[in-house]
Parts: C-alpha cells; sequence; structure tokens
C-alpha cells in the first residue's frame, strides 16, 4: 500500500516538473534528464511510469482534458434543452469556456500553465504532440462545432469552425496574458476577474457566430420565438 501511494507521488511529481517546464521552455527543448532533477528523481524513474518524453506529455493532456471534457460534454448536453436558439447558443459557449477558467486544484482546465503549454505546443507544431491535442480535443470539439452549428441556421459549417478557432484564441490569451488587460485599461478593468473574462469572451463569441446566420433563416427564428 505504501509503496502504491509512492509511485502516485512518483508520477504526480514527475507530471508537475514536466508540465511546469514545458510550459516555460517548450516541449523540444526540455530533456528527460531536467524533468527529472526537477521532479528530484531519477530518469529511470520517468521511463519506468511513462517510458518517455512522448508519455509523459500524453499523460499530462489526459489528467487535465479528460475531466475538461466531460464537463463540456455534460455542459453542451445540458445547454441543447434549451429552446431558444439564441440563448442556447450563449449557453454552449459557456459550456466550452467555463471549464478552462476552472482552477488546477481539481486538473479540470489546468489553469494559465496548461493553457500556456497547450500553447507552446500548438506554435511549435511537433507531430506527436499534434497527435496528442488531437486525440485529446478533437471529439469534444466537433461536438461543440455540431451544436452551434443547430443553433446558427444557414451557416456554413467552414465559418463555424474558423471562428471557434478565434474563440480557441482569445480563450488562450486572456488565461495566459490578463495583466494586460489590466495594464491597458490603466486598471478600469481587471483581467484577473474570471466572471468578466468570461462574459467578454462568450458575448464576443456569440455575436461572432451569430452574425454567420443567414437572414432569411434568422428571420424564421426570430419569428417562431416571438409567436412562442
Amino acid at each position: 500500500m505504501a509503496r502504491a501511494g509512492k509511485e502516485t507521488d512518483s508520477r504526480t511529481a514527475i507530471l508537475d516538473a514536466a508540465e511546469d517546464l514545458f510550459s516555460r521552455h517548450g516541449y523540444g527543448a526540455v530533456a528527460l534528464r531536467e524533468i527529472a532533477r526537477a521532479a528530484d528523481l531519477n530518469v529511470g524513474s520517468l521511463t519506468y511510469h511513462f517510458g518517455d518524453k512522448v508519455g509523459i506529455l500524453a499523460a499530462i493532456y489526459e489528467r487535465h482534458t479528460r475531466p475538461m471534457n466531460a464537463r463540456r460534454l455534460e455542459l453542451i448536453r445540458e445547454a441543447t434543452r434549451i429552446e431558444d436558439r439564441n440563448a442556447r447558443l450563449t449557453a454552449i459557449l459557456r459550456a466550452y469556456v467555463v471549464p478552462a477558467f476552472r482552477s488546477s486544484d481539481d486538473l479540470v482546465g489546468g489553469g494559465a500553465r496548461f493553457t500556456r503549454l497547450r500553447a507552446m505546443m500548438s506554435a511549435e507544431g511537433n507531430e506527436q504532440a499534434r497527435a496528442i491535442i488531437a486525440d485529446a480535443f478533437d471529439a469534444t470539439t466537433r461536438a461543440f462545432i455540431d451544436a452551434i452549428a443547430d443553433c446558427v441556421p444557414g451557416s456554413r459549417r467552414e465559418d463555424i469552425v474558423w471562428r471557434s478557432q478565434f474563440l480557441l484564441g482569445s480563450l488562450y490569451y486572456t488565461l495566459i496574458n490578463p495583466e494586460r488587460i489590466s495594464r491597458l485599461s490603466d486598471g478600469r478593468a481587471d483581467g484577473f476577474d474570471h466572471d468578466e473574462a468570461i462574459r467578454q469572451i462568450v458575448e464576443a463569441s456569440h455575436a461572432s457566430l451569430w452574425a454567420l446566420a443567414r437572414p432569411a433563416a434568422a428571420d424564421r427564428t426570430a419569428a417562431t420565438a416571438r409567436s412562442t
């Protein structure tokens, strides 16, 4: 029992150390020996638990994205029960955004550190990392896009994909660099206010996506909403 607890502690120490190093220096620039040193373990412990550096990265994504994706899908399912398309779109966007702002304490979203790591991975373009990212996010993102498409009558899927990507970019940057909001607003806005950040991202994304509705289809939707 004590050994199992020690192994769990070692795994956690490795993942924490690797996540911190990857988020600050990038995946390609960090060697196994650096992770081992930061975790106060030997390289053999890393290979025992995860095989190699790719295995460590996959485990980092797994521990954050599994609960985050589960929460997103749960909230999307709840949102799709909303009859009014306008209100449903807002709820779907919140379903995507809110889990990313959750504290890293429960590993949902992972906070700013995991977001920085994700941004690093996207920028590096490493093929192995790209496969891990696709495996971690593509299914949930497709469900998100499908839910949006049902809210925006007459829209083209490729336009929704583009604007969903813009949403992801704003989410990354807001989590990574909140102090910029505070600085550029001369302190009138608090970049660390997560509730306000969520509201602003959701409102901006809603306007962007709702604008994709073809006028005739949107008019029919509005008329239906008024008659109910």
